[in-house]
């Protein structure tokens, strides 16, 4: 039993040595081929952006032609080897062993499928601001897999192609134009024109707040509420920009319509809390206060 061992495995150090030169060959072409991919994929694309104005379809077909020079050279290599009739007989008997690969590499193709797609169809350009499920952020790139969205707080979101597809996708910038709002309350004595014409002319000083119509600021009644009434700012401004134009524009906005309303006597009251003591038979004293001024103390309570 030995002895039949050490033919056998005679037999294959034969084999391998004469396999040998031939894989010797085939790892230095694909060697060969890996460098020239990568030093092809700038190449490209310079090529493909001289001839399109879409940077995201310009990176999409320049990895999409770098990898098919990776499979070219790697078939290359395999036939070198001898492993073309083996790989053509996998492919020819497909059957289970095909269900399983496709199986398996199922989102893969899902995903490089649905990368094809958004390459030349799809709702968003490079820098767009978008929203995918919990994720928003600024587009950076969108590759065979999966779309890179940086979010404002610096993360490198990585969303298969797949679910950037099916999911529901908001474009904040796509026309360049998106409306905020906010609500800020009043007292019930305020005067609501007042108050009105107060926020409008502080919105219109303000160069980054869209005035020309359909995108001109305005200002309604909301919401009667248990303490308030409440205001509904609504203002238009550029969103290419999104973190500075939008975001940090509502900042202002907002803090500037709460000191001109507190400058000309508009008070922002809370709203109405209702305090029970169970159990609790004593008055207790309580002073009202109203604008700073405290109000007549009330008559003491019955005992």
């Amino acid at each position: 039993m030995l002895h039949d061992l050490q033919e056998v495995l005679h037999a294959y150090w034969q084999q391998f040595v004469v396999l040998l030169p031939r894989l010797v060959l085939a790892l230095v072409l694909f060697l060969v081929v890996w460098i020239a991919a990568a030093r092809l994929r700038p190449y490209l694309n310079r090529k493909l952006s001289a001839r399109s104005d879409d940077p995201l379809l310009t990176s999409f077909l320049t990895q999409m032609g770098r990898w098919l020079v990776v499979l070219v050279g790697l078939l290359v290599a395999m036939r070198i080897v001898g492993l073309s009739e083996l790989v053509g007989g996998l492919m020819a008997g497909a059957g289970v062993s095909a269900f399983i690969v496709g199986f398996a590499f199922k989102d893969i193709a899902e995903n490089f499928l649905a990368g094809v797609i958004l390459a030349f169809n799809r709702p968003f350009n490079l820098m767009d601001t978008i929203s995918i499920q919990d994720v928003m952020g600024r587009v950076h790139e969108l590759n065979i897999r999966s779309t890179r969205v940086k979010t404002f707080d610096g993360k490198d979101v990585y969303i298969p192609n797949a679910t950037v597809l099916k999911e529901k996708v908001t474009n904040f910038t796509r026309d360049g134009f998106i409306r905020q709002d906010f609500v800020v309350g009043i007292d019930f004595d305020d005067s609501v024109a007042g108050a009105t014409q107060l926020i409008l002319e502080q919105l219109r000083q303000l160069p980054e707040v869209l005035q020309n119509p359909p995108h001109e600021p305005l200002v309604i009644v909301n919401e009667l509420a248990t303490s308030t009434v409440n205001l509904k700012v609504m203002f238009w401004t550029e969103s290419d920009d999104y973190r500075r134009g939008v975001l940090e524009l509502l900042s202002q906005v907002m803090d500037r319509t709460k000191i001109v309303l507190a400058e000309n006597g508009y008070s922002l009251p809370p709203d109405i809390i209702e305090i029970r003591l169970p159990g609790f038979q004593k008055a207790l004293p309580i002073e009202l206060i109203r604008s700073g001024k405290p109000l007549p103390e009330p008559p003491p309570a019955k005992q």
